[in-house]
């Protein structure tokens, strides 16, 4: 008697019940993380409202009604259009063959920036093979206390209570919030009739002994170039002497060591993503 074999695999978009056993089966794909802070991941994103008509989650790869694949998403809207970041993409050994099924659903939008923004090296060839390009070749490790002084420049830390006027957009306002009560750090440059928002997330780097800074935000990395001196010794006041900063060579006029390959970003879509701009991503929301 013939029986057919062929596993029944389906691709559907997450639904906030599953994510019990997505939790599950990311910390399967990803030892390195926890149970509890896939569940914390995953909990971040049933609170969050994705932009509408776009997933929460993500897509799912699904075999007799158990996950077996996933790759998360994170929709923002920036301004007038639409980025993601894509996230944990895992599929189970057995079923590594339907992982095209995945990326194919997730980046399907025409109109949304895919950005991929902590690949494994092992993936790099793949992800290029998928149209993805590289818009940071690196990570450059500076030392901003040692550029040089900006005249007229004062950096105080972003009061949400405080009226900005229109030095500020209600935007940046709110990403300034939502960002501080993710734990970043949030810093307002004041110049003349002006202001210079920045935001720095807290990590350990070299295999987590060594503290760090990274840059998450600002309108333009020249902004960080030009303001990096008051930054740096505000920064250094707190206990944070280096910050570490996504480029593709070394800054000039900037302090420290560029590593090229290390930490490189890809994406695919319409638009080119900007360096200094890492808001609401996978680090800020899921953790570093």
């Amino acid at each position: 008697m013939n029986q057919d074999v062929t596993p029944r695999i389906r691709c559907r978009m997450i639904a906030e019940a599953d994510a019990p056993a997505l939790a599950q089966l990311l910390t399967r794909g990803f030892p390195d993380r926890t149970l509890e802070y896939w569940r914390r991941a995953m909990e971040t994103l049933a609170r969050r409202d994705a932009p509408e008509g776009y997933p929460r989650f993500g897509y799912m790869l699904e075999h007799e009604g158990a996950p077996v694949g996933v790759i998360l998403m994170i929709f923002t809207r920036v301004g007038d259009k639409i980025r993601c970041n894509i996230s944990s993409w895992y599929v189970d050994e057995l079923y590594r063959g339907y992982a095209s099924l995945l990326i194919a659903a997730a980046v399907r939008h025409k109109d949304v920036t895919y950005v991929n923004i902590s690949p494994a090296t092992h993936t790099w060839r793949v992800i290029e093979a998928q149209g993805f390009r590289r818009y940071a070749d690196g990570q450059m490790l500076t030392i901003p206390a040692l550029s040089r002084w900006t005249a007229n420049a004062r950096v105080r830390p972003f009061d949400k209570k405080r009226d900005y006027g229109d030095a500020l957009t209600a935007q940046e306002r709110d990403l300034l919030t939502a960002h501080v009560e993710r734990g970043c750090m949030a810093l307002v440059v004041h110049g003349k009739r002006e202001a210079h928002p920045f935001v720095f997330l807290p990590r350990r780097i070299l295999k987590g002994l060594f503290p760090t800074l990274q840059l998450v935000y600002c309108r333009d990395i020249a902004d960080f170039q030009r303001f990096a001196g008051p930054l740096g010794r505000e920064l250094l006041r707190q206990g944070h002497p280096t910050v570490l900063v996504d480029a593709s060579e070394k800054i000039p006029g900037l302090f420290g060591k560029f590593f090229r390959d290390r930490g490189p970003k890809y994406f695919k879509g319409p638009q080119r993503p900007r360096l200094g701009d890492l808001s609401f991503s996978e680090s800020v929301l899921f953790g570093p």
